[in-house]
């Protein structure tokens, strides 16, 4: 027991402020960290039509116009200028531990605020980068962080369909389980598939990752 203790004072998020202002959440191939105004060139470009990500996050949904994405990036920038950046934070960027390169992003959103019920979301948006386990290392510190800056909520969220073999792969090797199938949901290229909502509780994710998901990573590291 106190080695596992030591293990999770040593990892439990491994969280950092780079100044008074700016988030850092380490992981092994990652680093989720808070958005920087460098971040936004890379950012409008991936939010431009056309880029393979968005076969998959989404689809059935509009993409938003160009007028939109200027909107959409114009916001960020004011936050970030602003300091606007709320606890717990709503979304960080995905980057690479040695060069900063803007790999995608992680988000919630409330599904019910009055019985404190949210959804997460993430999105990498190179194809060179999938495959290799960074998902993994995102969305599992992503989750840690929210049931540890979020002491109300008991559960977490996540929604796709069942196209995306990539995120359901995901969803179950984080530990999240299939909680709801909406058959016929979602129409992709004319084609019907299902929505799917995956779940994980708190006390059951605290049992599979007991040291923290930071500290998870560490261990497997090692193996």
């Amino acid at each position: 027991m106190a080695d596992e203790r030591q293990l999770k004072a040593e990892h439990q998020l491994n969280m950092s402020h780079e100044d008074t202002s700016l988030l850092t959440i380490e992981g092994v191939q990652i680093r989720l960290r808070d958005w920087r105004l460098t971040d936004l060139e890379d950012y409008e470009h991936w939010l431009l039509p056309g880029h393979r990500w968005r076969e998959f996050d989404g689809p059935y949904c509009p993409e938003p116009s160009a007028s939109q994405i200027i909107d959409i990036v114009d916001r960020k920038r004011k936050q970030i200028m602003d300091s606007a950046l709320p606890t717990p934070r709503t979304n960080l960027t995905i980057t690479l531990p040695n060069d900063d390169l803007l790999l995608g992003t992680v988000t919630w959103a409330w599904e019910s605020q009055e019985t404190y019920w949210l959804t997460i979301g993430i999105v990498i948006f190179d194809p060179t980068w999938w495959g290799h386990g960074l998902g993994y290392e995102a969305l599992g510190l992503w989750s840690d962080y929210l049931f540890r800056e979020m002491p109300q909520i008991v559960r977490l969220d996540l929604r796709t369909w069942s196209g995306n073999d990539g995120m359901v792969h995901l969803a179950q090797k984080l530990g999240y389980e299939l909680e709801a199938r909406f058959r016929k949901a979602r129409i992709v290229k004319g084609q019907y598939y299902d929505g799917l909502g995956y779940g994980v509780l708190r006390d059951s994710w605290e049992r599979r990752y007991s040291t923290g998901f930071a500290g998870h990573l560490q261990h497997s590291k090692k193996l």
